[in-house]
């Protein structure tokens, strides 16, 4: 295991708990990272699905517009110049705001109506019927060209937003919680091994001390044999408890 598979830590009780609080919250923030593109994506497909119908719509729109342009010249004759020099403000104007979704903000932008119509009297004396469908003709277009160019912003924004939420989904899947996970079992093989050798040295020791136990033993026994009081000498491998000395 190289180090870029696993965390550089020191293995201990302490690190494997660490290590598991890591991987259970990597755990959660990829599910609820998982949950945020699913609902980004849903909702991308429905801001495609509408901009597709929308660029439908747009063109038999235009074409109604460009017909009834054409029929107000044909009825009232050459009228721009006449509509551009008392043109002073814009009648339909733009004002945006944020929709959240899942915690992404996506611009939303609406035409309203600000003022009164300047031109109602225009074509009055002929083509009135022709001008009425043209203004109400080219501001359809104008809130189709609106709700599209809102779909669009909402759109790109859409696409960066699940690109950047789909790479840090593949990223905690596939690099942070293996890491974790091989660290983890790391920690855990070192910390089975560090047992392992406790045990051994602890069952050493035990070993030491039966021996050394079965050689006090047997000098007892030769020195019984002898005739000596065994239970006169101190004994070396008893652990008595000594009187304090004061000095």
């Amino acid at each position: 295991m190289s180090a870029r598979d696993k965390i550089n830590i020191f293995p201990s009780r302490g690190a494997q708990t660490m290590i598991k609080a890591r991987l259970a919250g990597a755990v959660k923030g990829h599910s609820l990272l998982k949950k945020k593109a699913e609902a980004l994506q849903m909702r991308f497909r429905q801001i495609l699905a509408k901009i597709v119908d929308t660029k439908t719509l747009m063109g038999d729109v235009m074409k109604d517009a460009a017909f009834s342009l054409a029929e107000a010249k044909f009825a009232s004759g050459d009228f721009n110049q006449g509509v551009l020099q008392n043109v002073t403000k814009a009648r339909i104007k733009i004002r945006s705001k944020m929709d959240n979704v899942a915690g992404t903000n996506l611009p939303v932008f609406e035409s309203f109506e600000d003022g009164v119509d300047n031109y109602e009297l225009t074509g009055l004396s002929r083509g009135g019927q022709q001008m009425a469908k043209l203004k109400m003709n080219f501001k359809r277009a104008i809130e189709l060209l609106v709700e599209l160019a809102s779909l669009q912003a909402s759109f790109v924004t859409l696409d960066n937003v699940v690109k950047i939420t789909n790479r840090r989904v593949n990223a905690i899947e596939h690099v942070i919680i293996p890491r974790y996970e091989r660290t983890l079992s790391y920690i855990l093989a070192e910390l089975d091994e560090l047992e392992r050798e406790e045990f051994y040295r602890l069952k050493k020791i035990q070993e030491k001390k039966k021996q050394a136990r079965d050689r006090a033993e047997k000098e007892k026994a030769k020195l019984k044999e002898q005739g000596l009081d065994v239970y006169g000498h101190a004994n070396l491998i008893a652990d008595n408890e000594d009187e304090d000395l004061l000095f």
